[in-house]
């Protein structure tokens, strides 16, 4: 038995959406030197990008946030569009650098239409691609 800190895991419970996405980085970056800032305003929300801008490779890190979102829209079978947008999830960082997933008005709407109480999101990314799995579950 280790002497450590004691970890908690985030809630556990009913499993109400699954979505998963991902993304090839080249086609972020890409979009990134096309676009710039019209497109990092549109997506991404404050924390995402002063997060992102503050990493070596700001693309990959974009690449994953977008798979998240993507992830995100899938586990409620919305896709990003009317009903959830692209600024209404944004992920951020927890005491140990874990992801978690911040919702606006719009996605806590479609939490509590589902009947879940709580969004896990894990995010991975290479050179070449960034993935990102995410779950809504009823505690």
């Amino acid at each position: 038995m280790s002497n450590g800190p004691v970890l908690s895991l985030p809630p556990g419970g009913v499993l109400v959406g699954l979505g998963a996405d991902l993304i090839e980085v080249e086609r972020v970056r890409g979009v990134l030197e096309r676009q710039g800032p019209r497109f990092l305003e549109r997506v991404f929300t404050d924390e995402e990008r002063a997060y992102c801008a503050g990493m070596a490779h700001p693309h990959k890190h974009y690449a994953a946030r977008f798979a998240a979102k993507e992830a995100v829209s899938k586990c409620f079978t919305t896709g990003i569009g009317a009903e959830l947008g692209w600024r209404s999830v944004s992920i951020y960082h927890g005491a140990r650098n874990q992801p978690l997933v911040r919702l606006d008005e719009k996605g806590q709407a479609l939490l509590a239409q589902v009947g879940a109480t709580h969004v896990h999101v894990t995010l991975s990314h290479t050179d070449s691609h960034a993935l990102a799995v995410a779950v809504l579950v009823r505690a």
